[in-house]
């Protein structure tokens, strides 16, 4: 993983935009990081947390129904759904903890949208006895009631954030805010491969254990590498995870399934691919949903972990490269998706990953007979249930 360069970019995307007061903050995390992340010790610290505490490594589950059900197809799961906290996000929280113990920080702040993120964070806390505030925005919070309740039982204060689209931008936003008024004791757990470096880079070290299982998984079961590789992106952690240590197979087909919400032509959306401009959000240089005079756009999507008007900036540098593919899937098909695949192997995923699935349902149809495809699984569905069942209160006929 050579990337980023010395100025953490990855091409043109990337970088460092930030206010000067953070700055120092920005360079002791790097040079902690930097000095630590090929310790042995660090590295076995963290890999006795992941295996004892999180219950790593996750399976790589092959899910016969559906794989019948799509025209014959090798269909694996990569289950970060049964990780502690039920998604992949504690891959990062609890790196990020250790590094807050080495620099004799005491307290964390983190946003969430979907929730997940915001209860990795305060479950990370717990363990390690710091103090936690999350900020999340108010619609964000209504849609995610459990995961609200969850990060207060785990000890942590969630701050709902009123402004502007009351998702994920704002709670980001508010957090940079309070990083900067208390940056000598809090440390900034940002929940994706966001932000400015060295946030992108460390963060998709610490998930890019997701893709390492699964080259170790996926070769022993079949003796060979998948042909295609599928994982829905908001921020893109997940993803990155799952595709960095399949990078140099060129053979593989990597797919990243961004939010289509109502719809690409109707602007609600959260597609940063389909019409996004290269622009400057929460501290990088990436591809965002702007308007002509820079302003921000809306998001939308009905699952909240993808509800983000900016990609991460390694994803924006590998769709220049063509080495992934990215698209996106409607509301209406991630909601029959996760359908699907509850009633055919058992499993609820989340909203996010319900992309990833229903890009699958729509790419099946076009691959021989036999290939194999991998499909991370990056949360499990419990934390949308009340969600589902307000939307189809709603939709039943009078």
């Amino acid at each position: 993983m050579l990337l980023p360069n010395k100025k953490g970019r990855f091409g043109p995307y990337g970088g460092r935009y930030v206010a000067e007061t953070l700055m120092p903050a920005l360079q002791e995390l790097e040079a902690v990081y930097q000095s630590v992340r090929r310790k042995p010790g660090f590295k076995k610290k963290l890999a006795d947390i992941l295996k004892h505490f999180v219950g790593r490594p996750t399976p790589l589950y092959f899910a016969p129904r559906l794989s019948e059900h799509l025209g014959g197809l090798k269909i694996y799961l990569k289950r970060e759904d049964l990780c502690h906290t039920g998604a992949h996000k504690i891959n990062n929280t609890l790196g990020q903890i250790l590094l807050t113990q080495e620099m004799g920080k005491k307290r964390v702040i983190a946003e969430t949208g979907a929730g997940q993120h915001g209860v990795a964070t305060a479950t990370a806390a717990a363990r390690f006895g710091m103090d936690c505030e999350v900020y999340m925005g108010t619609e964000d919070m209504k849609r995610q009631e459990l995961n609200v309740f969850r990060m207060r039982l785990l000890g942590a204060k969630v701050s709902g954030v009123d402004a502007g689209s009351k998702t994920l931008k704002d709670a980001i936003s508010e957090a940079l805010r309070d990083w900067t008024a208390n940056v000598r004791d809090t440390h900034y757990i940002l929940g994706s491969v966001l932000g400015p470096h060295p946030y992108p880079m460390m963060i998709r070290d610490f998930q890019s254990v997701i893709g390492q299982e699964a080259r170790q998984q996926i070769l022993r079961t079949e003796g060979r590498f998948p042909d295609v590789m599928i994982a829905c992106v908001g921020g893109g952690s997940n993803a990155i995870g799952l595709f960095t240590p399949f990078l140099s197979e060129s053979e593989i087909r990597m797919i990243g399934v961004e939010a289509g919400g109502l719809g690409i032509e109707t602007g609600k959306h959260a597609a940063r691919f389909a019409s996004g401009t290269l622009g400057v959000l929460h501290g990088t240089m990436t591809t965002l949903l702007q308007d002509a005079y820079g302003q921000i756009q809306n998001t939308h999507s009905v699952s909240a972990g993808l509800d983000y008007a900016a990609v991460g900036p390694e994803h924006s540098y590998y769709r220049d490269k063509q080495r992934i593919e990215y698209t996106s899937v409607t509301d209406d098909e991630a909601l029959s998706a996760f359908r699907l695949l509850a009633e055919m192997e058992g499993i609820l995923p989340a909203l996010e990953s319900s992309h990833a699935v229903a890009y699958l349902i729509k790419l099946a149809p076009s691959l021989p007979k036999g290939q194999i495809v991998i499909v991370n699984l990056s949360g499990r569905g419990d934390k949308d249930v009340a969600q589902l069942s307000r939307m189809e209160q709603q939709n039943e006929p009078d």
